[in-house]
């Protein structure tokens, strides 16, 4: 951390450098002066080779990328085709295609591949720009083409090398100096990981003829990428974005340590960044036993092979966090080459001894920091485990939602508890939709999915949760019997009532507990307790619900001394910008809450009539 800082504090000011300013001459003294030296070094795919013979894993993903560069060998190259404001799927594209191409050529010296892969970088090499002013194209492409031009420098043409090294100078390293694209550079989130790492590659590969500038870049990256690294992965390695960004944001910022630490020969102590090499364990238990993500905010719900991981694994010496990545380097369907950097699992994990892949010890993970998770499990090995993921956080960070105390719940290998994930964004756009504006009376917290209502959570008297309002995980217990976490809700609720607490338990390995105790102020409140599930829904009586779905049934009974009427909601979209919700609805039930009073409440997820005794939150362990 000490040469993080340090250089955090002398190098703040590459932030404002023109391309012409003076360079930082050590940061490139150990630069390897031969192509590649991005990745993966001259001769090293030798290991790769290797490793694919005695292992039919390894096999398996290598002839899938062959295969799928066949695929590309007579594909017409990317077009200049924005959707929206974005260029960023053609950039993406790209660098799946090149990443693939180079990669196929490397290990197999087939001319087909160098040429199919020289021809995709000088197509878009020729586009008047890579979108500046939507920065993370020109970050993607810019690592496209910075991989293709490293690995494949040997064979390409001289000609190509000069339009392809102009490009990268012109369309994407020039641009990130210039201050109306450079917002990425404070950036706290994804958009500095990402940017700062495409822009390095670009640097990287043409360091030898831009020097100075490559030293800038490098300088500058360095300095700034702790902005994002620190505040989203300390303490724990919980990462404030969700599922799906940590693929996009972590992966990218493994780019980055992983490029400059093989070039360079150093990563600066940027992976001791406090919680940094912890953030492995966050992804892993984010996956329940039916192979669907806790995808709060804006995330998805599965995502594939995670080529970070296995560098994660590498790195920790702890194969363990390869369980459920074992599992998908199975996948037959050929969908790992849709992952654009899928070459990097082979740089990465070859060394990996996959029979040494056991499952996790703890079934309990906790992380903190601006968007904390409680994530607990009964098994790693039964499908038919209970997975429960609790939420708190605050709707005011980066791709966040109103979905603070909310949960998912997994049993009999089915997903009773569910949440929408998120909305495309360009659909919402397209509508003129202010979607990326997070204060309280922001329209974002008018689009169906993002607000309160559609969440596994509270509302009271209809109104939204305090957009800056702050809830972490306060207390938590592994214990066999009893696994249990607990949030303090108040702050999201600040003007609408006095208090609430969550506690969210598996008690038994066999039932799911969530319990409420909710204070009120000087006026009676209105609750409304939601849930929103796939499941067939069938109110049983005035304070049971039956859940069924694949000939499987899972009981909520709702106990409290307070009056409440269950409810079903549809979840019919509320305006004509919102997506669909098909075969989903919201269950739970409305209390009236007299004014200064306590009421607790709690719903117990069981797959038979028989049921716990649920004592007060203040006596959980």
């Amino acid at each position: 951390m000490k040469k993080i800082v340090i250089l955090l504090i002398t190098l703040l000011t590459f932030q404002g450098f023109s391309v012409q300013s003076q360079s930082t001459p050590d940061v490139l003294k150990s630069l390897k002066t031969q192509h590649p030296r991005l990745l993966l070094l001259k001769g090293e795919e030798q290991e790769i080779l290797s490793q694919i013979k005695k292992h039919p894993e390894w096999n398996a993903i290598h002839q899938q990328i062959l295969a799928e560069c066949d695929k590309l060998i007579d594909t017409p190259p990317v077009e200049r085709i924005k959707i929206g404001k974005r260029l960023l799927d053609k950039s993406r594209e790209c660098l799946r295609r090149v990443f693939q191409l180079s990669y196929a050529y490397r290990t197999t010296k087939d001319e087909k591949y160098l040429r199919r892969a020289e021809k995709e970088m000088l197509a878009v090499s020729a586009f008047e720009d890579w979108n500046p002013t939507h920065f993370l194209d020109v970050a993607e492409m810019t690592m496209a083409v910075a991989i293709g031009y490293d690995w494949l420098y040997d064979g390409l043409s001289t000609q190509a090398k000069t339009t392809i090294s102009e490009a990268i100078l012109k369309k994407g390293i020039e641009p990130s100096f210039e201050k109306k694209h450079s917002s990425f550079l404070n950036a706290e989130h994804n958009w500095n990981q990402v940017c700062n790492a495409g822009i390095s590659f670009g640097a990287l590969a043409i360091a030898e003829s831009q020097p100075e500038i490559a030293a800038n870049v490098i300088s500058r990256a360095v300095a700034t990428i702790p902005k994002a690294m620190i505040p989203s992965y300390e303490p724990d390695g919980a990462y404030p974005e969700g599922f799906s960004y940590w693929g996009y944001g972590t992966s990218f910022n493994v780019l980055f340590i992983s490029a400059i630490e093989k070039a360079l020969g150093t990563d600066f102590g940027l992976s001791q960044s406090p919680g940094f090499l912890k953030t492995a364990g966050f992804l892993q238990n984010l996956l329940g036993p039916t192979g669907l993500a806790h995808n709060w905010g804006d995330s998805g719900l599965k995502e594939g092979l995670s080529p970070a991981m296995f560098w994660y694994a590498e790195k920790t010496g702890d194969p363990s966090l390869l369980w459920t990545q074992k599992t998908l380097l199975s996948d037959k369907t050929g969908n790992n080459v849709r992952n654009r950097i899928i070459p990097a699992l082979l740089v990465w994990g070859i060394k990996t001894d996959l029979g040494a892949i056991k499952a996790p010890v703890k079934k309990q993970w906790v992380g903190q920091g601006p968007s904390p998770v409680a994530l607990m499990r009964t098994s790693w090995t039964d499908p038919n485990a209970i997975f429960v993921g609790l939420k708190t956080g605050s709707p005011s960070v980066n791709h966040a939602h109103m979905d603070i105390g909310s949960f998912v719940i997994d049993a009999q290998g089915e997903r009773w508890a569910m949440d929408f994930g998120m909305q495309d964004y360009n659909s919402l756009e397209t509508k003129g939709v202010d979607l990326w504006n997070r204060t309280q009376n922001s329209q974002r917290w008018e689009v169906f999915r993002l607000n309160n209502f559609a969440h596994n959570t509270l509302s009271f008297d209809g109104q939204l949760m305090n957009a800056k309002g702050y809830a972490k995980i306060d207390s938590w217990s592994d214990s066999k019997s009893e696994m249990v976490a607990v949030t303090d809700l108040s702050d999201l609720y600040k003007g609408q009532i006095t208090a609430a607490k969550r506690g969210i338990a598996i008690r038994e390995q066999k039932w799911v507990v969530v319990r409420d105790e909710v204070k009120t102020g000087d006026k009676p409140t209105k609750m409304r307790w939601n849930l929103l599930t796939g499941a067939t829904v069938k109110v049983v009586d005035g304070k049971t619900v039956e859940l069924s779905q694949n000939g499987k049934k899972m009981l909520i009974v709702f106990e409290t001394k307070a009056n409440i009427e269950i409810k079903t909601w549809p979840t019919t979209p509320t305006h004509d910008y919102d997506a669909p919700n098909p075969n989903t609805q919201f269950v739970g039930f409305e209390a009236t809450i007299p004014a200064n009073s306590a009421e607790s409440f709690n719903a117990i997820f069981s797959p038979s009539a028989q049921l716990p005794k649920v004592k007060p939150i203040s006596s959980w362990k």
